[in-house]
């Protein structure tokens, strides 16, 4: 009997909706489409079901397409896997997926988008929000590199608008002039997402929350941005960024976020700040559309 086989039931009836057991904690939407995309398309999930909230259902668009992801992995010498965890599979007794939004099919507030391409870091998070944001107010965007390639959910306030971004977006190229000079082309391929309210838990340059410039930033981007670099004349001399860190000291009254807007917009138009303690003192970035030479 193949080595495989332990993960299927083989007495129940086919049907285009699979059930998933032992999935990964808090496993995603966009797990479950990876793993069962190469043997046809899904029409709608439901994720993280049960007690232990390790299980799920897939709805393929054909019974065929579910009898083939069965099939495959019943002979199979590698089982199904998700994060390296074995997930077992078995026919559901449901025909189909009620109460939950389908996959690319349904509109959401939340966008996955794939960058065809590019590496990950041919395309900056600065770059994707301002993309996006041409659309209306991006609440917040998380990236992450998955088999499929490089990738980001990209938060709006509603549907509508997320709607309006999918259908001006999907297909097109970002913008040459946008891109770093090796990179010749960027096509984005959009789909709606499950996810109603991202969880974004530190400012980085993988992540952000446009809604809570009081989340902390991410120690390693922190000290990305402080790191010194010689210049011609062997003196360090500090990279070039939009991005100012500050340090605030010897306070004689709070210094909030809207004090250092007050100042720092002085200089030019301040797009976003965020504050946080760091050995003791507190600190802020402060971004500027463009370089801050006037500083």
């Amino acid at each position: 009997m193949p080595s495989g086989s332990t993960q299927f039931r083989y007495t129940q009836t086919p049907s285009k909706v699979l059930h998933l057991r032992n999935m990964p904690w808090e496993s995603t939407e966009e797990e479950l489409v990876e793993l069962c995309k190469p043997f046809g398309r899904v029409v709608n999930t439901m994720c993280n079901v049960g007690a232990n909230r390790n299980q799920a259902f897939v709805e393929f668009a054909d019974q065929n397409q579910a009898i083939s992801m069965v099939s495959y992995y019943a002979s199979s010498s590698e089982p199904a896997q998700v994060r390296g965890k074995t997930v077992y599979i078995q026919y559901s007794n449901r025909q189909e997926i009620t109460n939950n939004k389908g996959t690319g099919d349904s509109s959401g507030n939340v966008l996955l988008v794939t960058f065809e391409g590019v590496q990950p870091n041919d395309v900056s998070i600065d770059v994707i929000h301002l993309v996006f944001s041409a659309f209306g107010f991006v609440h917040k965007i998380a990236t992450f590199e998955k088999a499929a390639g490089f990738q980001a959910l990209i938060q709006y306030t509603d549907a509508p608008t997320a709607l309006e971004a999918k259908n001006s977006l999907d297909g097109r190229s970002i913008p040459r002039y946008l891109l770093a000079e090796h990179v010749s082309i960027c096509h984005l391929r959009i789909t709606f997402s499950a996810h109603k309210d991202l969880n974004i838990k530190f400012q980085s340059h993988r992540s952000r929350d446009y809604t809570n410039p009081y989340l902390p930033v991410n120690p390693t981007a922190i000290e990305g941005i402080t790191q010194p670099i010689l210049g011609s004349d062997g003196k360090i001399k500090e990279p070039e960024s939009n991005v100012l860190l500050a340090s605030i000291e010897n306070m004689q009254y709070a210094v909030g976020v809207d004090v250092l807007h007050t100042v720092f917009s002085s200089f030019g138009a301040v797009r976003k700040i965020a504050m946080f303690e760091k050995n003791g003192g507190m600190q802020a970035l402060i971004q500027y559309p463009g370089m801050c030479e006037q500083l």
